[in-house]
């Protein structure tokens, strides 16, 4: 490893340094998520105090002020210098009020909540994982390995935290996954396990003249279409568990961040039960963060791997262990598209 560091990192490890306290930038964004720092500048006509966002949010302006300062640090909040006996006044960036801010156009404020509020805690166990290779919902959460749906959809606030996560996901990243193909051959096609619709959603508008149908369990149907559907929505809603029920016939089966959630035996009875209800011509589009075929990067989906071990039964897998699925699965003509953003694409046809 040494001879892969230069003399001035060997020296002085400033890279290692900062991975190692990586986590308090994570959670100093959280943090504010949580308190409603980026909605209260976001939303304030004028920079604001450390004293006046304390009192506005009912926080120690010593916490305050701290919090602001590193957020400053970060790069997602600004100050202005203050003459000599004033305040500092801060604000927020635009990407804090796009992103982070519960009103941004395209906000991730639930993605934090659920990073800091469930995935968080599973992490702590990370060493327990390791050591058993199974998930930790046990531990952190008192629910058995094997009951994953339970697990993350344990209480009415986890489900609508967990949707508000997919919802950010899809809002973020959904164009690029189904825009990775020209879809426009199929006609009627099927968002297995599509949550809150926000991938349907992308998909409506990419292409107007198919129909979609998000396929879901019942419960998480309900919550999507009382929190989460849009009055212009034009997709529609089937409840059923894909693993048990029947599924609709369609000439396309989306699976966005579902493979990755179950054992490759899983994956291949979902994929082999899509291939024999769908349509002869038609195929299943794949939409995961997939790993390298050397898996030595990228980085981001060698860590989702690592969070699969400790929240699910899965795994992030390479292209062209998904193609073997595919095949094994009876699917032909794969195709795979790197878009350069978080989520790949593959299609397949039957």
């Amino acid at each position: 490893m040494a001879e892969n560091l230069s003399q001035s990192e060997l020296d002085y490890p400033f890279k290692l340094l900062e991975y190692i306290h990586a986590y308090r930038v994570s959670k100093a964004i959280f943090t504010a998520c949580e308190l409603g720092i980026f909605d209260l500048l976001a939303g304030s006509a004028s920079a604001l105090s450390a004293q006046q966002v304390a009192g506005a949010l009912d926080i120690s302006a010593d916490g305050a002020e701290r919090l602001l300062d590193a957020l400053v640090g970060i790069e997602i909040v600004q100050v202005e210098t203050p003459a000599r006996d004033e305040p500092a006044l801060y604000s927020a960036t635009d990407v804090a009020s796009v992103y982070l801010a519960k009103g941004g156009a395209k906000s991730l404020h639930n993605m934090a909540l659920y990073q800091s509020q469930t995935n968080y805690p599973l992490w702590d166990n990370l060493a327990d994982a390791v050591r058993e290779g199974k998930n930790q919902n046990e531990k952190t959460f008192g629910i058995p390995p094997e009951e994953i749906f339970r697990a993350i959809y344990r209480s009415e606030k986890e489900m609508l935290k967990f949707m508000g996560l997919m919802d950010c996901v899809w809002s973020l990243d959904g164009h690029d996954a189904v825009t990775a193909f020209d879809l426009t051959g199929f006609g009627d096609m099927v968002d297995l396990g599509g949550c809150t619709g926000a991938l349907a959603r992308e998909l409506t508008k990419a292409y107007p003249s198919s129909s979609v149908v998000v396929f879901d369990m019942p419960v998480v149907v309900e919550m999507a279409t009382k929190n989460f559907l849009r009055e212009n929505d034009t997709f529609t809603f089937s409840s059923g568990d894909f693993f048990q029920d029947e599924l609709p016939v369609a000439d396309l089966y989306v699976l966005t961040r579902i493979l990755h959630d179950w054992t490759e035996e899983k994956c291949l009875r979902l994929l082999k039960k899509i291939h024999d209800v769908c349509r002869p011509g038609g195929g299943v589009l794949i939409v995961e963060a997939t790993l390298l075929e050397n898996r030595r990067g990228p980085l981001h989906t060698q860590l989702y791997s690592l969070n699969m071990l400790v929240q699910t039964e899965g795994r992030e897998h390479s292209p062209s262990e998904y193609t073997r699925m595919l095949r094994k699965s009876g699917f032909t003509d794969e195709q795979v598209c790197r878009t350069g953003k978080t989520y790949d694409a593959i299609l397949a046809r039957r």
